[in-house]
């Protein structure tokens, strides 16, 4: 939010006040507090007629500098609160006339008392600051105050704001803030962490996270959930603006070494996404959103499927599974699924996986509204004329209240009956259209619920799932996202469209988002509005099973590839297959994801820190740490991606390449840019008909391009993500040795770099046109190069 006219000028409207000096600094139980008026005090009079601003500086976690400024100390503005992994660190405080010093491990916090700037530090360097009219508070739209009755003498009908600015550095580039379409760099922008449903083609988001960090390896995360406003270097250029309604604004600022590193310890603090189930990285077929089916069209999409060698893990009925204005009422439309139980038997015989769509709203007319009603359940208005509803989305419908702790168990009994019948999964749909002029349960303030309501919607379901299936074996498919809904994955990108500009729009959504904490991102394959050119499905396709989580989906038209042509069923065959067979690779990346913060697809930058040419690249990205795919966004088939140092090699035709350097080349629509790092090892299952299959058992390692003297390894991780076997690498002196753990059944070595050897030791050798094949007799194997 903008509260000025250009750099020197006040907006007429805000009513600004700006902290000047730091004339009052006290030590405080675990950190410092320091009260600055807001004019220099060149006398005791000058203290009449003074507001103060006081900031409070602790260290909540370690790396992790937690900071509290607040104008009126007594204001409660009723706000939900996210929960915190808090591991309260201890601090060294130092006060002198000129500083006021907290130090917090290696970060420290600087404030000179004259001049009233803010400096955090970390390893000796600074990261941010805060300087001249950099901390002030607004009270925005309050009018003239006069002596007179009923004027606005004394009064508090105003908008309170608190601001903060934060420097940035010449050519500091921020990141973050959600699953954002808009620039990936959000320099320049102005960013309002407010969710709605705005599709993918808008500055509005789904997932608004008020959490960024730059390259200079720290991050901040505003601890709001009402909307916090942020002017990225586009109101003051030199800094990241900040301000949240009330009279406090609370923030952590976060370091690392690196930039997984910061994503890792803010994660620390709101949460680790959960570890997926594997059969939820399979191949996922939509019925699609407003089209017309039954049993009849279900069945035979799933049999075209296997008719034409598709595998297919998960089948999702999406809107039409409920009748015409019951949405969302749980109960099945008997007139086309008289028999819901026998049908999901018959498709779970086949080894497939179930999910159905809901939607927190409930439409009047059903006998789950009159429930719901009858028992308190949904949001009543302000107004206190009962309970609050709208014609928007279904016919009078109502919202359910999830602070409400039996509506709570009442809509998670409505998932039992689901369950009841088969059902494995969830399609959490919506949860961004929530009403401000509403009165909650718990007596929260609306517009805090705004974007908490989604944290509480997807915990309702998520929580309840694991209770009755266990741990690490509960997916949902999720839209809306707050703080902390990582912790309930996975999450798809929304209602993009059919065009290679909504594909690429997408792409940087999802990017931005896993660079907010979450682990896992998925979108619409070929696009949700209108229907994709054979050409752009099949790009899509290339994408969508290069991602997390790959899922069929559309609006008023069916995804099932032979609907566009025949070379696009073999093209969803080919990359289904492919993926299928990384799942040991990409399963092991989701442990990584669920153990540290660090998301399986990423930005990068997230990669190649280092490297200036990565700083605005958001048309490619890493699948893990090893593999780079660049997906083609033309009706062209040109490819053009960058490579950074080091020798890569295209996964699928084992071309090598150099890398610092830009390509463009042109791609058949089984092939596209997806290379493998130097000094890479990845594992490639046996089989290709599912997503869920033994990963340890007839491996094949692939390895790329040794390194000579530097050891590479990759850890197998079992399909439930309870174990995990090593394979390492060396290569040196002529010789390449390769090492495994016992437990590997059936491992082979693919060598994709080398043509000949001299000799084996503890293992056979085949040649074949992908390169030669060992297959090992012992745990360990040495290779002889060619001198």
């Amino acid at each position: 939010m903008k509260f000025t006219e250009g750099y020197w000028e006040q907006n007429e409207r805000a009513n600004a006040i700006y902290a000047v000096e730091a004339l009052v600094v006290e030590e405080i139980p675990g950190g410092m507090k320091v009260v600055a008026p807001t004019k220099k005090l060149a006398s005791r009079w000058a203290a009449l007629d003074t507001p103060t601003i006081t900031t409070e500086f602790t260290s909540q976690r370690k790396d992790v500098i937690s900071v509290r400024s607040y104008h009126y100390e007594a204001y409660k503005r009723g706000d939900m609160r996210f929960d915190l992994n808090c591991d309260p660190q201890d601090v060294e405080v130092e006060i002198t006339d000129k500083f006021a010093v907290m130090k917090a491990g290696r970060m420290v916090v600087r404030v000179d008392r004259e001049e009233f700037t803010i400096t955090y530090e970390a390893d000796g360097k600074k990261l941010t600051s805060i300087g001249f009219r950099n901390q002030g508070y607004m009270q925005y739209d309050r009018q003239v105050a006069s002596k007179f009755p009923g004027d606005a003498y004394l009064r508090a009908d105003y908008k309170p704001y608190m601001v903060t600015e934060l420097s940035l550095a010449a050519g500091e580039c921020v990141y973050g803030m959600g699953e954002r379409f808009t620039a990936f760099v959000k320099n320049g922008q102005a960013v309002d962490i407010w969710n709605e449903d705005g599709g993918t083609s808008s500055q509005m988001a789904y997932k608004n996270i008020p959490f960024y960090m730059t390259n200079k390896h720290y991050g901040v995360y505003i601890d709001h959930s009402d909307n916090v406003s942020l002017e990225v270097a586009s109101e003051k250029v030199e800094n990241v603006g900040i301000s949240v309604p009330g009279e406090e604004l609370r923030y952590h600022l976060i370091y690392s070494d690196d930039l997984k590193g910061v994503l890792e310890n803010y994660t620390d603090l709101t949460g680790k996404p959960a570890l997926v189930p594997s059969w939820s990285f399979g191949l996922w077929l939509s019925t699609s959103f407003t089209t017309n089916y039954d049993e009849e069209t279900t069945s035979s999409f799933i049999q075209g499927m296997k008719d034409r060698d598709i595998p297919l893990d998960v089948f999702h009925f999406d809107c039409n599974w409920l009748k015409t204005f019951h949405w969302c009422d749980f109960e099945w439309n008997e007139e086309t699924f008289p028999d819901v139980k026998g049908m999901l038997a018959r498709y779970k015989e086949r080894g497939l996986k179930i999910s159905v769509w809901i939607n927190p709203y409930v439409a009047q007319g059903t006998k789950t509204f009159r429930e719901a009603v009858e028992n308190g359940y949904l949001l009543m208005r302000a107004d206190g004329k009962g309970v609050w509803q709208t014609d928007t989305w279904q016919p009078g419908m109502g919202v359910v209240d999830f602070t409400n702790p039996g509506a709570v168990t009442w809509f998670q009994g409505k998932i039992q009956s689901l369950l009841d019948v088969g059902v494995d999964t969830i399609k959490t749909d919506f949860g961004e259209r929530i009403p401000t002029e509403v009165t909650y349960y718990n007596g929260a303030n609306p517009e805090s619920m705004h974007n908490f309501y989604t944290l509480l919607y997807n915990k309702t379901v998520f929580t309840y799932l694991e209770k009755q299936l266990g741990k690490n074996e509960v997916v949902l498919f999720a839209r809306s996202a707050t703080v902390g809904s990582q912790q309930y994955p996975i999450h798809w990108g929304g209602d993009n469209s059919a065009s290679y500009a909504s594909m690429a729009e997408s792409l940087r959504g999802g990017l931005s988002l896993t660079m907010s904490g979450f682990g896992y991102w998925s979108h619409d394959i070929g696009g949700f509005e209108l229907t994709a050119t054979p050409d752009l499905f099949k790009r899509w396709l290339q994408f969508g099973l290069l991602s997390t989580h790959s899922r069929l989906h559309g609006s008023k038209s069916y995804r099932v590839p032979w609907l566009f042509d025949e070379e696009a069923v073999d093209v969803c065959r080919e990359f289904t297959k492919l993926k299928l067979r990384l799942m040991p690779y990409v399963f092991s990346k989701a442990k990584e994801a669920h153990m540290t913060g660090v998301p399986v697809m990423r930005s990068m930058i997230l990669e190649f820190e280092k490297d200036p040419a990565v700083t605005y690249l958001d048309m490619q990205y890493m699948l893990g740490d090893k593999l780079l795919v660049a997906p083609i966004f033309n009706d062209e088939s040109l490819g053009k991606y960058y490579l950074p140092k080091g020798r890569w090699t295209h996964f699928l035709s084992g071309e090598v390449r150099e890398g610092e350097k830009w390509y463009e080349e042109t791609y058949d629509y089984f092939s596209l840019p997806l290379f493998a790092r130097e000094n890479s090892l990845i594992p490639f299952g046996a089989s290709a008909q599912s997503a869920q299959y033994d990963y340890m058992k007839d491996v094949q390692i692939q390895v790329f391009a040794l390194t000579e003297g530097e050891e590479t390894n990759c850890l197998i991780t079992d399909q439930k993500g309870q174990q995990s076997l090593e394979v390492k690498a060396l290569k040196e002196s002529g010789k390449i040795t390769l090492s495994h753990d016992e437990e590997l059944e059936g491992i082979t070595y693919l060598l994709k770099n080398i043509h000949e050897v001299e000799s084996v030791e503890n293992g056979e050798i085949e040649k074949t046109a992908s390169g030669l094949i060992i297959k090992p007799k012992a745990a360990s194997i040495t290779i002889l190069l060619p001198r």
